[in-house]
Parts: C-alpha cells; structure tokens; sequence
C-alpha cells in the first residue's frame, strides 16, 4: 500500500510540474523592493516608512550603492530635471525607467562624489497607497528651497520611489 501512495504522490507531482505548474516552495522568492529593503520594524507607519526611503536614497548616493538605490525605485519610474523653469515642462530633462535611472547616478551623480545628500523640510501628503513629497535638496554644500517634487506608490506594501523632479528654482536672473 505504501509503494502504490507514493507512485500516486509522485505522479500528482509529475502532472503539476508538466502542466505548467509548480509548488509555492519551488517558486524564485521575490527580492524585497523599497521601504522593505530598509529592515524597518513592522509597526512603521506609512510616512516614517516615506521618510525612511529618502533617507535612504541620500545614504546610498553617498556611499555610490547603485543596487541599493535601484532597489528603492518601482518599475516604470522617472527622473525629471526640470531645468530651473518649473513651469514649462517642454525643456525638462528625462531619465525614463530604471535603467536611465541607474545611468544617471553612474553618469551624472557619483563622479560629483557627494559627500553628504539629505532631504530637509520633508512634507508628506498621502492618498492611500499613493504620496507626493516636497521636500528642500541639500547635497554637499548645495541647498535648494523649492526642492524636490517625490512621489512614491506602495506596493506589496512596500514603499517604492515612483519619480523625483527636481531644479524647481526659477533661474536665477542676471
């Protein structure tokens, strides 16, 4: 009896596996994204978790992390560099998805070695798994008043960065 329960056993397996299916134990464990690859306690609330992702993001600049920062950003992002004319989205510069994204911050941020990348005056406005964050750029000896625009979406109840617009300041006339 017990050799005809485990040719069963095994066939049942056979026809999951040959039918496209697999067992949840066999499945490629998803890496974690966002706010959970902080290891932040369980009881963070979402705009500790928001502010734990900024954070986060300026540490990692420093320390030239590129999987790090990658980690943080949701599928589909964008970076926008809005060319000190906050107002005319026409002369914006644009980092498309994640690979631009990682191009920018080989190419563009780290030859700049920042030593220090840390948003300040931080405000949070939330809607649901949505939230739009302003916030004032401080990189180095470089602090910028009109900020950053940031918006990040949760999913899977992560945090991930969704997009960052920044050089808000209207140019400077001379």
């Amino acid at each position: 009896m017990q050799h005809f329960l485990t040719r069963v056993f095994l066939i049942g397996v056979i026809l999951l596996v040959s039918n496209g299916c697999s067992l949840p134990l066999l499945r490629p464990a998803q890496p974690p994204t966002g706010s959970c690859t902080l290891n932040l306690p369980t009881t963070t609330s979402d705009e500790d978790a928001i502010r734990a992702v900024l954070t986060a993001e300026g540490v990692l600049v420093v320390k030239q992390d590129i999987n790090g920062l990658m980690a943080l950003w949701a599928d589909e992002s964008f970076v926008a560099d809005a060319n000190n004319t906050p107002a005319t989205q026409d002369d914006d510069e644009l980092w498309r998805n994640k690979d631009a994204i990682r191009h920018r911050y080989v190419r563009i941020v780290f030859p700049g070695a920042p030593t220090a990348s840390k948003p300040m005056d931080i405000i949070i406005t939330l809607d649901g798994a949505q939230a739009v964050i302003t916030s004032t750029t401080h990189i180095g000896n470089e602090i910028s008043p009109a900020g950053d625009h940031w918006e990040l979406v949760k999913v899977d109840g992560c945090w991930q960065i969704k997009s960052l617009t920044f050089n808000l300041e209207p140019a400077k006339k001379k």
